[in-house]
């Protein structure tokens, strides 16, 4: 095996010739991305490759197999035990090779392409009211590809087991390039009429049966002692009792034998009812003494963590985003089913009974409502990426985050483990699927440093004869990977480690596919991704990060939730492309090489950075949605500014980023200046500007429009809030500015008002932070004056950018100050309004579009909650970006896209609404208002900024609000 570059030139010619558009991609702008998955490995790939069919699989692994070149198959690229990184071709079946084949309901069975994520076919099959029981806590982006490669598990493994156990057959290409099919009967060739291929294809099963024979005493013995024993390969489905099950024994096997393109797998059966009990506990080790009784109620799931990360989730996403569990300081969730929900929720509550009286629990509750069920189940399906950077700013790495024993030695175990982590002086995050002995942890190993990586080296030796000793698997889940290859000596035999060495060898005799990991296994320490790093010298601050630039960007540890296209918001382009380099993971990665000077070489002047960059629509759902707070839109302003220092900008940088020095001269001759943009000249200035022309330019106020909008608030009450009119709103929609002031004295905090001052969003998005530096300063010194009023902003991403971008670019105790104080209107008339307001009577229905930067910045605060609280029956979320996003929609080359993210949600709210009916659509940011506009056409649907909808006012005749 070669991987050397020059071996790349033949490959390229020989796919060429034989697959003809292929998609291969060799530059550092795709390299970059696919040299991680969610381990704590490196490994650039020479080339990705993005097949569409099974025979674009054959294709390349046979042009592999001549130029001597690796292959690694990736789904979702969440492992982490670096199982989906290699040095030659990385496979992505994810992009293309995703479709459903076949349900078939009456024999619940599904026939799918490798690269199906688990929630699509779940979505699928629920139609039928069946699913696929394996769920990992990455079920909304890893592939079933992905599962099978490392015998995935998940939440309700208690009930479902591994996926191993609901694969029927495999479709597989074998290393030298032959489609075969393994089921339950063995392994047989795809086209029975190619002679060739079944004369090899029978060659290759007589060789397993007569290995497997040579073996049987040592596969008996080592191999299915725990149900979570999933280091090495599962020979054990080869026995003779067990009926040479090939397709089970390659489940498991993490590409290293063949070549997965597609899977028929069994469904179960929706569960008619389900509930879930919450138990709070002092410690983890009483949760995991209470297991063995649990597991006598038959339970889906019984999963646990600890406070560190009830804490994590608390602080990121406010402290209303975890509720529902009892006091403790470690908790299980059980979930019981059955067909009658009030029986469910009966033997929960018996089994509460039962546990209380045992007298390790410290409280517990069923758990009755559905979304703060749902609400639980992602604390602790983001665990991983919770636990990886918590509250303190404290890191914490896998490694050893995968281990099982037995369920009824769970508690012994992780009483031993805690002193293993106490004698190296270390810390572990716990969770974990602790009904099936099942423990994931994430270590604060030092991975940085030779010193560090020696001392993670002898950890992890001892961890795993700990494991052994306790009769368990080093590996419960996630595979032996690169983590724990070298390992698996600790745990087998040698005789089993040669059987596991020529089961290899039989399928893959030149070691091409995922050479490093379970045979002839890399070094543990080999290939790590952390390294110290130069500090990088920026504009913003990074308070939140001890290294600055470079631990920011270092937050991104892989495990994909950006990728997900369900729940959350993030990541609108992504969602709307498909592509890695559109995720936050994507642009984080390719950051990191930047930062280290690996498959990037050109620092901040970066075209492959830029280039991935151009898409993030700055939307800071990331800085929410992440589990480890990766915020790519303040790392995208600060490249901007990096990037073109010194140079000349794209053209919008000038024409949108100056937008509110623009408009406020505008404002003295608004009604020509709109005239003029209507007309033709509108067009070509445009596109002068880089400003699409499929938009209609928004007509600007004039300064008497804000003076008779605010003339009509006047209250003459003593001001208890400020209200800070931004730019937008003051050139754009000063009506607002008039609904907000009086909404404020209706609910009992009436306002004063600033209307000359800027938070300097437009030059911080378009990364001009020298600028915004300087308007920022500005408005801080006029703000903080000794006045501790409340800042009241009515457009949320002005908001945003005073409470957290002034503070994180200015650094200074007069920018916090002023930040702390910052309320969105929905803000302050949550917490500000006088006890029993009443606002005017509001429909029933409302369509609702909160802005990214509320739902990022302000959490907790949001205007659905709020709508709710005052009486709306049904709130209509969009939940997901309106595509505009500020300069990002108006920009010429980003309108396609723009009109894609729309697409997501906020289009399909809009085409529902009946045009017969009257509907309420609100939208406080004007972005997304703009956007509202522009999709609506002709059909007379405008959205109402919170402030109108409320205004006390709002009936007058003659209300003002005309912008000229």
């Amino acid at each position: 095996m070669t991987d050397t570059t020059t071996a790349l030139e033949p490959l390229a010619a020989r796919l060429a010739e034989t697959a003809p558009g292929l998609r291969v991609e060799t530059g550092p702008g795709s390299t970059g991305l696919y040299a991680y998955d969610a381990s704590n490995y490196r490994v650039p790939p020479r080339a990705v490759v993005f097949p569409r069919s099974a025979d674009d699989v054959v294709a390349v692994v046979r042009a592999c197999r001549e130029a001597g070149v690796s292959i690694t198959a990736r789904g979702g690229g969440t492992s982490m035990a670096g199982n989906a990184v290699g040095p030659g071709v990385v496979l992505d079946f994810s992009r293309y090779l995703n479709r459903i084949l076949d349900i078939d309901p009456v024999a619940r069975t599904a026939r799918v392409e490798a690269g199906v994520i688990l929630d699509v076919l779940r979505s699928a099959t629920a139609l039928h009211g069946l699913t696929f029981g394996p769920d990992p806590s990455s079920h909304s982006r890893c592939t079933i590809g992905g599962m099978i490669g490392n015998d995935a598990c998940g939440n309700r493994s208690v009930r479902h087991g591994r996926t191993s156990g609901h694969v029927e057959a495999l479709e597989i290409v074998t290393a030298d390039g032959v489609r075969a099919v393994a089921d339950r009967t063995g392994l047989r060739a795809a086209d029975p009429d190619d002679t060739d291929a079944v004369r090899r294809v029978a060659a290759l099963e007589a060789d397993v049966r007569r290995l497997i024979d040579g073996n049987l005493a040592s596969i008996r013995t080592e191999l299915g002692r725990v149900p979570r024993q999933v280091s090495g390969y599962q020979l054990h489905h080869l026995l003779p009792e067990h009926g040479f099950d090939m397709a089970r024994a390659l489940v498991g096997t993490e590409g290293s034998c063949a070549v997965v393109t597609a899977a028929t797998v069994r469904l179960v059966a929706t569960a008619q009812a389900s509930t879930l009990l919450t138990l709070g506990y002092d410690d983890v080790v009483d949760a995991a003494e209470d297991v063995p009784e649990i597991l006598r109620w038959n339970p889906t799931a019984v999963e646990g963590m600890d406070e560190a990360i009830v804490a994590t989730m608390r602080a990121r996403r406010g402290p209303d985003s975890v509720t529902g569990l009892p006091e403790g300081r470690a908790w299980l969730y059980v979930e019981l089913d059955g067909d009658d929900q009030t029986a469910v929720d009966a033997r929960a509550a018996e089994l509460l009974d039962v546990l209380k009286a045992q007298g390790r629990t410290t409280g517990g509750r069923v758990v009755e409502n559905a979304a703060e069920r749902r609400s639980l189940w992602r604390v602790r399906e983001d665990g991983a990426g919770l636990a990886a950077r918590l509250v303190d700013g404290s890191e914490s790495w896998p490694g050893w985050e995968d281990a099982a024993v037995a369920p009824e030695d769970l508690a012994a175990y992780l009483r031993d483990f805690r002193k293993l982590l106490a004698a190296h002086g270390l810390t572990g995050v716990l969770y974990g699927h602790f009904g099936a002995g099942c423990v994931h942890v994430r270590i604060d190993f030092d991975l940085a440093t030779d010193t560090g990586r020696a001392a993670t080296r002898r950890f992890l030796t001892e961890a795993a004869a700990l494991v052994v000793e306790h009769g368990g698997s080093l590996s419960g889940e996630h595979g032996d990977g690169r983590a724990r290859g070298e390992l698996l000596e600790v745990m087998y035999s040698h005789r089993l480690i040669r059987a596991f060495a020529d089961f290899k060898e039989i399928f893959d005799p030149e070691g091409l596919l995922n050479p490093g990991v379970i045979v002839a296994p890399a070094p543990l320490d080999a290939d790590l991704a952390l390294r110290e790093l130069p500090l990088v010298d920026t504009t913003f601050t990074f308070p939140h990060d001890e290294d600055g630039f470079a631990g920011a960007v270092r937050r991104c540890v892989g495990v994909g939730r950006c990728r997900s296209d369900a729940g959350g918001v993030m990541c609108p382009s992504y969602r709307a492309t498909g592509e890695e380099s559109d995720s936050t993971r994507g642009r984080a990665r390719l950051l990191q090489e930047m930062v280290r000077g690996g498959t990037v070489q050109d620092g901040w002047r970066s075209t492959e950075v830029r280039d991935a960059l151009d898409l993030c629509l700055s939307c800071k759902a990331c800085s929410s949605d992440c589990p480890v707070g990766v915020d790519m839109a303040t790392y995208k302003a600060e490249f901007l500014h990096q990037h073109y220092k010194g140079r000349v900008r794209p053209r919008s940088h000038y024409s949108l980023g100056w937008l509110p020095l623009t408009s406020k001269l505008v404002g003295y001759a608004a009604r020509p200046v709109n005239a003029l943009l209507r007309g033709p000249l509108g067009k070509l200035l445009a596109r002068l500007g880089g400003v699409t022309t499929k938009r209609r330019i928004p007509a600007f106020a004039s300064r008497r429009a804000l003076r008779r909008a605010l003339r009509t608030a006047r209250t003459g009450e003593p001001a208890k809030t400020l209200l800070f009119v931004d730019s937008f709103t003051r050139a754009f929609r000063p009506e607002v500015a008039g609904a907000a002031s009086r909404v404020l004295a209706d609910a009992g905090i009436p306002c004063t008002v600033e209307d000359d001052l800027c938070c300097g969003l437009t030059w911080v998005s378009t990364g001009q932070l020298s600028l915004a530096r300087r308007i920022m300063a500005r408005t801080v010194a006029r703000l903080d004056n000794g006045d501790d009023r409340p800042i009241v902003v009515a457009e949320p991403s002005c908001a945003a950018a005073l409470r957290r971008d002034v503070p994180e670019l200015l650094g200074t105790d007069a920018a916090r100050r002023v930040a702390a104080r910052v309320h969105t209107l929905t803000g302050a008339l949550t917490d500000l309004a006088a006890p029993g307001w009443v606002p005017p009577e509001l429909p029933d229905d409302v369509v609702l579009q909160t802005h990214c930067h509320e739902y990022a910045t302000f959490k907790g605060r949001h205007p659905r909650d709020l709508l709710g609280r005052l009486g709306v029956r049904k709130v209509d979320e969009a939940e997901g970006c309106c595509g505009l996003a500020g300069n990002f929609g108006f920009e010429e080359q980003h309108y396609d896209t723009s009109m894609a993210v729309a697409d997501l949600a906020l289009k399909p709210r809009l085409d529902d609404i009946d045009p017969r009916t009257p509907a309420v659509v609100v939208a406080d940011g004007f972005s997304c208002a703009t956007q509202i506009d522009h999709l609506a056409g002709d059909r007379g649907i405008r959205a109402l900024h919170l402030a109108e909808l409320l205004d006390p006012a709002a009936d007058r005749p003659g209300q003002p609000g005309e912008n000229s």
